[in-house]
């Protein structure tokens, strides 16, 4: 339960462009593959120094790709869902905290995620916490203008039945202001870095299209505060 949990939440967090249309009016392209040149890295964009919250970033942001090795994406009728991020910041006396309020469908039912992450010294860096710091999920912002686009990675270390370090589960996401007004660049972007992860046309997947969830009744509300 709580791998397939990771797994929803990982693709709404919690939680393609391969398969679909990413939204109305904006088409998926062909997926013909282009050989990289010899030596060509795709380098995101960093963040500011200082840490990436502020107003500009703050907000409601839709979902329009995923990359994932999930294996619950990758079975048959299992598919991600429109889904939308609200995120806002919390201040308590001299601390900090990012509120994120996830809404997607599963099983044409609608549900509200209610998660918070922790702010970190290192600009773009936050930390979702576990039931214990193993289970932690470390979010980066790997790239963003604030007002568009935003491509975010969400890394999680592996069970392993030895006490070895095991490699890390790597989801990325790309959000959007808007489902209609993402210039085709942007998207071209984001599969170059996922690329960087190794995360090929196969392993992305764009919410099916339909329409989000505007509001959700309170026995479908997930309050993840501290931790699910």
């Amino acid at each position: 339960m709580a791998g397939r949990l990771w797994c929803v939440v990982a693709v709404v967090l919690v939680i393609m462009w391969a398969f679909s249309e990413v939204s109305d009016g904006q088409m998926s392209r062909p997926r013909t593959p282009k050989r990289k040149r010899k030596g060509e890295e795709v380098e995101p964009t960093p963040p500011p120094e200082s840490n990436i919250i502020n107003d500009q970033m703050l907000g409601k942001w839709y979902l329009l790709n995923v990359a994932s090795k999930c294996s619950y994406l990758m079975t048959p009728g299992n598919r991600v869902e429109a889904t939308t991020m609200e995120l806002d910041l919390i201040t308590s006396g001299e601390e900090q905290k990012l509120s994120v309020k996830t809404t997607t469908r599963h099983n044409h039912q609608c549900w509200e995620i209610h998660q918070v992450y922790e702010l970190t010294q290192a600009g773009g860096h936050f930390i979702l916490k576990g039931q214990n710091p193993n289970l932690d999920t470390k979010v980066i912002v790997l790239d963003t203008d604030y007002t568009s686009y935003a491509i975010l990675a969400y890394e999680r270390q592996r069970k392993t039945a030895r006490k070895t370090s095991a490699p890390k589960k790597i989801t990325m996401k790309l959000y959007a202001r808007s489902v209609q007004k993402l210039h085709e660049p942007t998207l071209k972007k984001f599969e170059d870095i996922a690329a960087t992860k190794n995360f090929g046309l196969a392993y992305m997947f764009p919410p099916h299209v339909t329409s989000h969830c505007d509001t959700v009744d309170q026995d479908h509300i997930i309050n993840c505060i501290p931790t699910c």
